[in-house]
């Protein structure tokens, strides 16, 4: 019997979608999952009629393979990862290649690739980025690990992946060990926070200006311009516009307000704060996430803490004009600070991370695909040694606009006043603030440290370390 060329192992919404893109490209293709019954109804329904090999024993599905042998991990990150890398793992060879292609921590992937390289055996870190549509018809692929497995699997990630819209084929060696799951953890972070970003203008519009879903899906769709376009604004607009067929009311005022998360987010701040690398939008955008799990203490609280109206009574137009620009702005700030913090990990962890291309493959595929896209790379082209798109002179000219930097002010300021939280839209422009601050109170900060502990400080007109005279 003919061999596959590439295995998947998972057969869930990811797995199955991204085995049915890969067949697609004319790759025959092994199939394997724990639980026997979802590959039998795969190859029912899905599969059938299509080039695959179906196996139900670890070993069969091994052995469907031509060597050296290729098998793409879709299961769980954590436990499930490492259960299925230390059960098929026996069965393989040196030189096979495994690839994990889960949401996987980074520290994890290099623990794993250290493991499997005593076998001989090649390991691939790969973020998958597009969810159930990019995977099934062409997600942003994010691979690290050993360049030489990068080296056999480039002709397949290259015909899987997603193609932007000016053409450019959504993969790229992101670099040693660790990188690939790195710079998908850090996509993720930035996906939070633009995503609470919109939620908090939604929260505006539907609170202060009381609009129907109808109605602001009017509104962000003028939005979806070459400064505000992207996936999530898309379907921002088309889910504002989605009826319930039970009650014929629009879905999004039926949705319970407790928003999930699978972690990515989390590890995206515990990174930057390892890192010392300030992402206040990200960590906003966590915090909200975990507030907004307290759905039933929120309501005990509204009942006993009163605040302002929110309603807002004064020219609609302004605020939803102060409303664009305030979310321009943090959109820009949230790309800002991930790919300051894949600067920080490339120094740090030593991966020599192109941010140029990171942010090229960023275009079409992933979740974070965005017109604003393009012109970062075009920043990244003009200095490749970019240390924030701050300091690019077309973003700082953005940024630094005094009209937009008072639509922006006015549409957080205008929340507070209302009581109306946004901590994303204000976290972003606190980041501008003080990164154009030369001057922080820190100061104040290292007077009371080393008065409550004699940690020291440095001065302005000497060289050296102080202490308070005693």
């Amino acid at each position: 019997m003919e061999k596959a060329q590439i295995g998947v192992v998972g057969m869930e919404v990811m797995g199955k979608n991204l085995a049915l893109n890969i067949e697609d490209k004319g790759y025959k293709v092994a199939v394997f999952n724990r639980t026997g019954s979802k590959t039998e109804r795969f190859i029912e329904n899905e599969a059938s009629g299509k080039n695959f090999i179906p196996s139900y024993k670890i070993e069969d599905f091994v052995n469907s393979l031509e060597t050296p042998r290729k098998v793409w991990l879709m299961v769980k990150a954590g436990f499930g990862t490492d259960a299925m890398i230390g059960q098929i793992s026996p069965y393989l060879s040196e030189g096979d290649i495994m690839i994990d292609g889960g949401n996987s921590h980074f520290k994890d992937t290099e623990r794993r690739e250290e493991e499997l390289k005593k076998g001989g055996i090649l390991y691939a870190g790969s973020g998958v980025s597009g969810g159930e549509e990019g995977a099934r018809y062409g997600p942003c692929l994010m691979p690290g690990g050993a360049s030489a497995a990068y080296d056999q699997l480039e002709t397949i990630f290259k015909k899987v992946a997603a193609v932007a819209d000016d053409g450019t084929v959504c993969v790229f060696y992101i670099g040693e060990r660790g990188a690939g799951h790195f710079v998908k953890t850090t996509h993720n972070g930035i996906e939070y926070a633009i995503m609470e970003s919109i939620s908090e203008v939604y929260n505006v519009l539907k609170n202060a200006l009381k609009m129907s879903p109808e109605e602001m899906r009017g509104v962000m769709a003028e939005w979806e311009d070459e400064k505000l376009g992207g996936y999530l604004m898309e379907i921002t607009v088309d889910g504002l516009g989605i009826i319930d067929p039970d009650t014929g009311n629009p879905l999004i005022d039926l949705i319970l307000d407790k928003a999930g998360q699978k972690g990515t987010g989390k590890w995206t701040s515990q990174s930057a704060a390892d890192l010392g690398e300030p992402v206040p939008t990200i960590d906003a955008a966590l915090s909200a996430r975990f507030m907004s799990a307290k759905k039933e203490e929120r309501v005990k609280a509204s009942k006993l803490v009163h605040g302002p109206s929110e309603t807002y009574d004064e020219d609609k137009d302004i605020i939803i004009k102060s409303l664009r620009d305030a979310l321009y702005g943090s959109m820009i700030v949230s790309y800002a600070q991930g790919l300051a913090l894949l600067r920080a990990a490339s120094i740090e962890y030593d991966y020599k991370l192109d941010l140029k291309e990171i942010a090229n493959i960023w275009k079409g595929g992933c979740i974070i695909r965005s017109k604003l896209l393009f012109p970062i790379v075009e920043a990244f082209e003009r200095n490749p040694d970019l240390i924030n798109l701050i300091f690019d002179p077309e973003f700082s000219k953005v940024i630094g606009d005094w009209g937009m930097q008072t639509n922006w002010r006015l549409a957080v300021k205008t929340a507070l006043d209302l009581g109306i939280p946004v901590p994303a839209l204000q976290a972003s422009l606190t980041y501008v603030d003080s990164y154009r601050s030369a001057f922080l109170p820190a100061n104040m900060i290292q007077l009371q440290r080393d008065i409550f502990g004699a940690h020291g400080f440095k001065r302005l007109d000497k060289e050296g370390d102080f202490h308070i005279p005693k």
